[in-house]
């Protein structure tokens, strides 16, 4: 299976060289032209690596890379025209997992994708093994009830629907319009920003932190996303 790459840069000549070149690599690039577009697409999809243009149009990079440091850990390969050091000083303390000028060659280009991505992989497996607690939550659908560490949860027909919905997308970020049709016509009086309200009732039985959840964790403007370790039965 290709490794997903996003691209986002205003420059669509340069995004299709480097697509070309990334193809037979096993690399398959979604090229993005604007910031704020770029930005919705890592809170919609799951990449194994972006490469971001400091000067995008729109919104620009080094809003876009503290914008998504807020919510994803994706690996991100900053690329600019030019060699300044004080934009690449400020880009890898913002969160750039490397910075690179245009100039580059495309093989070394590949080299540094090879790299982070390798970097990334152990990462990935120990954020999966400190959830491992999560697997003590199970929902059980035949009886409509929750679990944790095998004690039952006091949790509302609703909260139950919507830890269903969220689980059915395990992994994945789920908007709230989405999650709207997915439990509407339900006799359930909700609206968009209700679902927030749930969410958080449901959290707090959970035994989830507030201030830093680790089952259904926030993505701005967007929605949210489950842990991708609790049982569905």
């Amino acid at each position: 299976m290709n490794s997903q790459i996003l691209m986002i840069d205003g420059d669509e000549r340069y995004c299709g060289q480097v697509r070309d070149y990334l193809s037979p690599f096993g690399f398959e690039v979604t090229a993005i032209y604007n910031g704020a577009d770029g930005l919705d697409t890592i809170k919609l999809r799951t990449f194994d690596a972006v490469f971001l243009d400091a000067r995008v149009p729109g919104l620009d990079g080094f809003s876009v890379l503290r914008a998504v440091r807020t919510f994803s850990d994706v690996p991100i390969l900053m690329l600019a025209a030019g060699e300044d050091e004080a934009d690449r000083i400020v880009g890898l303390e913002v969160g750039a997992d490397d910075y690179l000028p245009k100039s580059l060659s495309t093989r070394e280009l590949l080299a540094r994708l090879r790299a982070v991505t390798r970097r990334s992989k152990p990462q990935a497996r120990s954020v999966a093994n400190s959830t491992d607690s999560t697997r003590s939550i199970r929902i059980e659908l035949s009886s409509r009830q929750v679990t944790k560490d095998g004690r039952a949860l006091a949790i509302t027909s609703l909260e139950f629907d919507l830890l269903v919905c969220l689980a059915r997308s395990a992994g994945r970020v789920i908007t709230r319009d989405q999650i709207l049709d997915e439990i509407s016509g339900r006799n359930y009086d909700v609206f968009d920003r209700s679902i927030d309200v749930h969410v958080c009732a449901l959290r707090k039985k959970l035994g989830d932190d507030p201030k830093n959840p680790q089952y259904i964790k926030t993505v701005r403007s967007v929605g949210y996303i489950l842990v991708p370790n609790i049982h569905l039965n």
